[in-house]
């Protein structure tokens, strides 16, 4: 819950529960530094509320979010929006058996198809259907507008400044740098 309280100088600020988990640990464990809370409490408690946001739009329109997030890599390869297997589970960071798993069960939704490789005739391509591209594109929009909800608080530049400096903590890890 979000709030604004008078703290102990008579300040009239905005308040939230990660506040309060920080005043309680500095009183019961004030050897240590917990400032990092400060900032990765509030990055962890948002990502439960994007989550959250993000499954309600999907089901909204018939998708769970790992057939989203193979929808979504499809669509973003551009016409024909279709792509290999193997590209699909490097993408979304999957096994080989869970992409095939995934692949069958969109197929039999009829929001994708297989086709034979022309390249590869022993390979296969993994292509958007025309309900495929319709039901993601339409997940997507109403994502975006759920997402442009939570960030309403923020000013643009304010959150040009959250990007970049989230973008300066996420990508050593997105590069392998921090052994993750």
């Amino acid at each position: 819950m979000t709030a604004r309280r008078r703290d102990v100088t008579g300040d009239d600020t905005l308040r939230d529960e990660v506040d309060e988990l920080v005043t309680s640990w500095r009183r019961e464990r004030p050897d240590l530094d917990v400032s990092p809370l400060h900032v990765l409490s509030r990055v962890s408690r948002l990502a439960k509320h994007l989550d959250r946001a993000r499954r309600a739009s999907f089901a909204e329109h018939g998708l769970e979010p790992w057939e989203f997030d193979v929808l979504t890599t499809l669509r973003r390869a551009g016409e024909p929006y279709e792509l290999s297997p193997g590209a699909l589970l490097r993408a979304t960071l999957v096994t080989s058996g869970t992409m095939t798993n995934r692949i069958d069960r969109l197929a039999a939704a009829r929001l994708v198809r297989r086709r034979p490789d022309p390249e590869d005739r022993r390979g296969v391509l993994v292509s958007l259907t025309d309900l495929g591209r319709e039901r993601v594109d339409e997940a997507f929009a109403d994502l975006l507008r759920r997402e442009h909800e939570l960030l309403a608080g923020l000013a643009p530049a304010d959150q040009q400044t959250l990007a970049t400096l989230l973008r300066t903590i996420l990508a050593p890890f997105d590069s392998g740098e921090n052994g993750s």
